[in-house]
């Protein structure tokens, strides 16, 4: 919870209109959405993304670079500013992998508290999963008998297999959950042990190889939901969000069309070997990318390509929507103020 004082005119956050905030800070960025319960959950009041890389040379050093920490906290102020700005009565303020496995993680937390105001909640990998599952489960094919939801980040991959039919329906699907695993790699980590700038095959087969050995025991343990009906990968992360961006040639990036796309196997196929064969300049010059995710895109489609060798599926849908979505429904669920049967965001 944000760190303030509870004044007169304090609105209670189960009271209609009231907003929540939802804030995660990764290896990689920084999101926030503040919104108010609606008719299919919530709707959105205000955003802030910001590329922070937090977890920047983490995997050589062990610990949060100073640099990172001040791009970090200034993003963080930002966000407090908006949510101060939207009166935001109930929030819930997320650090994931960078903060985990850092050896100065905690003095990190203490000193945004110090210097935001912002106590932030470090978050197990297991949390982590089962929110970015509840904040994107509704875009499941209520037809399918099984599907695998994965979340690639800057410092971990979190995948989750669910199993059984009318998953986007559930107010709560994580009931679903038949088996879920968090990978200790994630774009950052992978694209700063391997390099990201040039990605020659040989060192795009080593990233591969690398997630594809780390997938391996939760292949063999729930490999069987590929072969259910109507089984389908849905994705939630920068990567697939990029990918889809790029298949559909978007001369800027539009959430609009991207969140909820359908994409066939062959053309991930396509956009994939498009960017491989692209050079850092012309990968930097795409819209969808841009400079600060050139060096990170290959790292993000190795860990995708390894995912769709472990679990062939013929579909993947896109989602912009993923942990946040998944805390403000978590939020507004406990203090019930959604109706059944409609999970969602507008």
């Amino acid at each position: 919870m944000r760190r303030r004082s509870r004044g007169a005119g304090e609105t209670d956050a189960r009271q209609p209109g009231v907003a929540y905030a939802a804030l995660d800070l990764g290896t990689n960025n920084c999101r926030l959405l503040i919104a108010e319960p609606g008719d299919a959950g919530f709707r959105v009041v205000d955003a802030f993304s910001r590329i922070v890389r937090l977890g920047e040379g983490l995997g050589s050093t062990g610990a949060l670079a100073e640099t990172a920490i001040q791009r970090s906290i200034d993003a963080l102020r930002v966000c407090g500013a908006k949510m101060d700005h939207r009166h935001v009565a109930r929030a819930r303020l997320v650090a994931t992998e960078a903060c985990r496995s850092a050896l100065n993680g905690a003095d990190f937390i203490n000193r945004v508290l110090t210097e935001t105001g912002l106590q932030l909640e470090v978050v197990d990998r297991r949390t982590e999963a089962f929110l970015a599952v509840s904040g994107c489960a509704s875009l499941a094919d209520p037809a399918s008998e099984s599907l695998l939801v994965f979340d690639i980040g800057g410092g971990s991959t979190e995948v989750a297999c669910l199993v059984g039919r009318g998953v986007s329906t559930m107010n709560d699907p994580c009931q679903s959950i038949a088996d879920w695993v968090s990978l200790p790699v994630g774009v950052v980590t992978l694209a700063e042990r391997h390099g990201g700038n040039t990605v020659t095959p040989a060192v795009y087969r080593a990233m591969v190889d690398e997630v594809l050995a780390l997938l391996e025991p939760f292949r063999q343990r729930v490999g069987w939901a590929a072969a259910r009906e109507g089984f389908h990968l849905l994705g939630t992360s920068g990567t697939v969000t990029t990918i889809a961006g790029v298949h559909l040639r978007l001369p800027r990036y539009d959430r609009r069309r991207v969140d909820g796309l359908w994409m066939s196997d062959r053309n991930v196929n396509r956009v994939v070997h498009h960017l491989r064969r692209s050079s850092f300049r012309e990968r930097a010059a795409n819209a969808c990318i841009g400079n600060d995710r050139a060096d990170l895109v290959l790292a993000g489609c190795a860990i995708l390509d390894a995912l769709r060798r472990c679990f062939p599926a013929p579909r993947l849908r896109i989602a912009d929507r993923g942990l946040r979505e998944g805390i403000l429904m978590s939020m507004i669920r406990e203090d019930g103020m959604l109706q059944a049967g409609r999970a969602g965001r507008r």
